[in-house]
């Protein structure tokens, strides 16, 4: 790999010993590839903490990219409780269609070549996520969302709850939605056509029960606009719908 010139890199690498930062790449990757100017890439890194002591920070591991065939780069780093770290790196501008694991973390800078996206974190996404996660990924078409916690958690946050839905959310090429491993404050945040808008929506996977709530049994108006374009409806036990699913689903496949 000697007389390689250009390298397109996208790497997910699962209970690693170690990150994938800028000190890593010079000694094991970029040594090797002396011809090389086009350096595109995105490296994900998951790991056991092995240390509680050691707990490097996004500016930590951004200062190890010196190299000049580094390009501009940012990174995330994020720890999911007291076990799990996970570390991002990628180069600028960002050029894969695919993030996954994205958190609250996740930097202001536009993903325009991102279709397809995957969030989850430990603590709970505020209305202001879902606001940036739109404005940063305006041609999103498959979002996966993954949160069990509330946004407000503490008893002295509840009243917030309804404050919180600032402006409405349009995800406008969103075409599949996966929300079935989430608090149900989210289906809320998603159907609620007075919280998001979702023009385009056709495929919608959810847990069944939490749907029935959230659509008061199919009956709710608030809900029923972002319902109209699903063809699919995933939920996770064999069902026979109701008339009042097809009736609040009316695209939905027989």
């Amino acid at each position: 790999m000697s007389h390689l010139e250009e390298l397109t890199l996208y790497l997910n690498i699962l209970g690693g010993p170690i990150f994938i930062d800028g000190n890593h790449l010079d000694n094991r990757i970029l040594i090797h590839m002396p011809q090389l100017h086009t350096f595109t890439y995105y490296i994900s890194t998951e790991n056991a903490i092995t240390d509680p002591v050691i707990h490097p920070s996004n500016a930590d591991i951004q200062r190890t990219f010196k190299n000049a065939n580094h390009g501009k780069v940012s990174c995330m780093v994020d720890y999911f409780d007291c076990f799990v770290v996970m570390c991002h790196v990628f180069s600028l501008p960002f050029k894969f269609n695919r993030l996954k694991d994205i958190t609250n973390n996740f930097p202001n800078m536009l993903f325009n070549t991102v279709t397809y996206l995957m969030v989850r974190d430990k603590v709970g996404f505020k209305h202001e996520f879902f606001v940036r996660l739109a404005r940063s990924f305006p041609f999103v078409k498959h979002l996966s969302v993954s949160n069990i916690r509330s946004p407000f958690l503490k008893f002295d946050e509840r009243h917030l709850i309804n404050d919180d839905w600032s402006s409405i959310v349009k995800y406008a090429h969103l075409i599949s939605l996966d929300i079935e491993n989430v608090n149900s404050h989210y289906i809320e945040h998603f159907l609620n056509e007075t919280k998001t808008h979702l023009p385009c929506l056709i495929q919608l996977k959810i847990r069944y029960n939490l749907l029935e709530i959230v659509t008061q049994n199919f009956t709710r108006d608030a809900t029923r606009c972002n319902c109209a374009k699903v063809k699919r409806l995933i939920v996770k036990d064999s069902i026979v719908y109701s008339k009042d699913v097809y009736r609040y689903f009316p695209s939905l496949s027989i």
